[in-house]
């Protein structure tokens, strides 16, 4: 299991206040395993690592299996959750330079997360001589990013491969009885996996709208849900010893004393979207009722040459999670130069692993003297077991540490407001009233 340092953030936190957080988070995990909050309803994301369907595997892997050495490339469709977990994973567990680790899977490309015609433009440049599939996410159908990318590309794969061809590149996820893309999929013949009517996109990494993309992409997803089956029978147990628990009960105390911003940092490339589904998680689960910790991602030691200045010497306003990791079995040691003229030859025989962690400790002992705490994560190393642990241990404490703030964490009303005003302007009918 992963395992939760707070050595750096206990300085800045009195005993008593400790004591009423711990009892605070231990309350908001009554609240979150009975199902009884608010978005109870919303909570089948819980069960997933232990309820899983051999049928969703299964067909996974035949989808994958289908499009092995038939397909160069698949557009994986979606915008905000319908995306940002798959695209972590495959971040991940890539190799860096190359599609898909350097399988003979096909290159997973993203599109319809976001209104870029220049995006857009260039992927159907880029497509032209390709043979590709489609998988394409969302449970309306009429999200407006992806609806659009699923027409201009719908209509491109007809006029090349025709429309018996079409149908076998394009798979659908999507609900399984209500929603524009469930109506597509029934009348055209798209093989469709269905997304539970009790996961919100956010919490959706373990159902299809993740474990499909990374299928293809040619990784171990049993591996993947196996990491997050351990996640949860840690943290499932309502303990003192709980991480999520603990994490979100420092969360909490660190709002509670002025810290409006947490910084999710990274100190690997691979894990650069990891920041980016962490935001979303925790921005769209907290931000509301005029509360909630600003999310904020730094990349580290990129971003030490960047906003390091400002973190250490800036306003007092925020507090670091640091996502740490082991590397792989190969190691890249210093060599010895011939003339030792940019004077490195102290570090000759030692691994960027470990220089890298020495970035760490010093950064963390910087930030930490400049009155900046950081609780750190620590994982073996980058792969599919534990990132599924790392996904499912963020999903629940982030739950855990919206009740404790007294909101809903399974919603996104605000989320509304900009769709509507984008619908009037665009003059969508029905919405010129509004």
């Amino acid at each position: 299991m992963l395992k939760l340092n707070t050595e750096m953030i206990e300085p800045f936190v009195a005993p008593e206040d400790l004591k009423k957080a711990k009892a605070d988070a231990a309350e908001a995990f009554d609240t979150l395993v009975s199902g009884k909050g608010a978005g109870g309803n919303m909570t089948g994301w819980l069960d997933l690592p232990v309820s899983m369907s051999d049928t969703l595997i299964s067909d996974c892997r035949m989808i994958a299996n289908r499009w092995l050495g038939t397909l160069d490339v698949v557009v994986v469709i979606g915008i905000g959750g319908s995306f940002l977990g798959a695209k972590c994973a495959l971040e991940a567990f890539s190799h860096s330079f190359a599609s898909a680790g350097e399988r003979n899977s096909p290159h997973i490309v993203f599109a319809g997360y976001s209104l870029s015609e220049d995006y857009m433009s260039d992927l159907l440049s880029y497509l032209k001589k390709k043979s590709y599939g489609l998988i394409v996410i969302s449970k309306s159908g009429t999200t407006i990013e992806p609806a659009l990318a699923f027409r201009i590309l719908r209509m491109n794969m007809l006029k090349r491969f025709g429309a018996e061809d079409t149908r076998r590149r394009i798979v659908t996820v999507t609900d399984s009885s209500n929603g524009a893309l469930r109506a597509m999929s029934e009348k055209y013949g798209y093989v469709s996996l269905s997304v539970p009517s009790n996961v919100g996109g956010r919490y959706s990494v373990l159902t299809a709208v993740g474990l499909l993309p990374i299928a293809v992409a040619g990784f171990d997803i049993e591996r993947f849900i196996g990491g997050a089956r351990e996640a949860r029978e840690c943290l499932m147990k309502k303990s003192e010893d709980n991480p999520a628990m603990i994490y979100a009960a420092y969360r909490n105390l660190m709002y509670r004393s002025g810290k409006k911003i947490e910084v999710f940092v990274n100190y690997h490339p691979k894990l650069k979207y990891l920041g980016e589904w962490l935001k979303q998680l925790f921005a769209e689960s907290e931000g509301k009722d005029l509360k909630g910790l600003f999310p904020a991602t730094l990349d580290f030691t990129t971003d030490l040459h960047s906003v390091g200045q400002y973190i250490q010497d800036g306003e007092r306003i925020m507090f670091e999670t640091s996502i740490l990791a082991g590397s792989k079995e190969v190691e890249v040691i210093v060599p010895k130069s011939t003339d030792n003229l940019d004077g490195l030859d102290y570090l000759v025989g030692r691994t960027l692993e470990d220089i890298n962690y020495m970035a760490e400790k010093g950064t963390r002992l910087a930030h930490t003297s400049g009155n900046v705490p950081n609780i750190y994560l620590v994982l073996e190393k980058i792969d599919e077991w534990n990132m599924g642990q790392l996904f499912y241990f963020f999903e629940f404490s982030c739950a855990l540490s919206a009740y404790m703030l007294g909101v809903n964490p399974f919603d996104q009303p605000a989320v509304e407001v900009y769709k509507n005003n984008l619908y009037k302007l665009l003059g969508r009918p029905g919405y010129q009233d509004k």
